[in-house]
């Protein structure tokens, strides 16, 4: 552990934490500060290494920067959090819906290099201390999970097709059905995303929308003449957490968008271009 003491800048928003820690600006959910079992974060974009159009703290191998570089930047977020690199645990990230629940085996999978990353996994659980979960986006939706009574974590990446193909249900569902967790005690971070905002979709992706939900009311806003709408993927999601039990009082929405805070975030959406990836993560402290 770095005993270098941190200092660090505290701004409090409606929904969410930020800290400048060591020049590294971070995010963080009010409610899952409460727990001093657990770790967890949002990065941004600023504070790394990486040139444009990755500038600056790219998290992401795959998305065509200098590796050295992205390596650089996944140590100085690890340093800062004061969590070893090492214990970073990160899937390869396909869109789809399902979820990986990780052993003390798999810790850092991922961490030093894109290929040892978990395959086709856009969800993860564990039980395990010192497994430090992430997931990178850059418009998608970040979702943390904590129960603290059974002191189990989880994180989610959602965009249109992970929020079709319901990952955030299944990812609950595995936490009910392998580690026994009641949906009442799951607290859930929804973290910043494309928001209703700014993601325009077209006619295509609005049918795929109302077959999977059977009822489009309340996720496409402002539609237009010609079929498009703005999807709520925040809510979408946390509609899906509610149907599996979890009350609402115990999700916290970042209320942030990513496109309308291109200089805080990755937007894949304005940027329209590569780009890079920030990354959400949480881990269970050894106690």
């Amino acid at each position: 552990m770095n005993s270098t003491p941190l200092f660090f800048i505290i701004i409090v928003f409606q929904y969410m934490i930020a800290k400048s820690i060591n020049s590294l600006p971070l995010w963080f959910f009010q409610h899952l500060l409460k727990y001093g079992e657990i770790c967890h974060f949002v990065s941004t974009k600023n504070g790394g290494l990486s040139n444009p159009p990755y500038d600056s703290l790219n998290l992401g191998f795959h998305v065509g920067d200098n590796p050295e570089l992205v390596l650089k930047n996944r140590k100085r977020l690890a340093s800062a959090l004061e969590i070893p690199l090492s214990n970073f645990t990160i899937a390869q990230q396909v869109h789809g819906c399902n979820v990986k629940i990780v052993p003390k085996e798999l810790i850092g999978s991922g961490a030093f290099h894109y290929d040892t990353a978990i395959s086709a996994t856009d969800a993860m659980v564990t039980g395990t201390s010192n497994i430090c979960l992430v997931v990178l986006q850059a418009d998608c939706v970040p979702i943390l999970f904590f129960d603290a009574k059974k002191k189990v974590i989880g994180v989610a990446h959602a965009g249109w097709r992970g929020t079709v193909r319901m990952v955030a249900y299944n990812t609950v569902k595995i936490l009910r059905e392998k580690f026994n967790c009641s949906p009442q005690d799951i607290l859930v971070g929804i973290g910043p995303s494309i928001g209703p905002c700014c993601y325009e979709i077209g006619h295509e992706t609005i049918v795929q929308i109302e077959e999977a939900f059977h009822n489009e009311k309340g996720y496409i806003n402002n539609r237009t003449p010609d079929g498009k709408g703005y999807f709520d993927l925040w809510e979408a999601n946390k509609t899906q957490l509610m149907q599996m039990g979890i009350p609402r009082g115990n999700i916290e929405v970042a209320q942030m968008c990513t496109h309308c805070n291109h200089t805080l975030f990755f937007s894949y959406r304005h940027q329209n271009t590569e780009t890079g990836r920030f990354g959400a993560g949480i881990m269970l402290k050894s106690l």
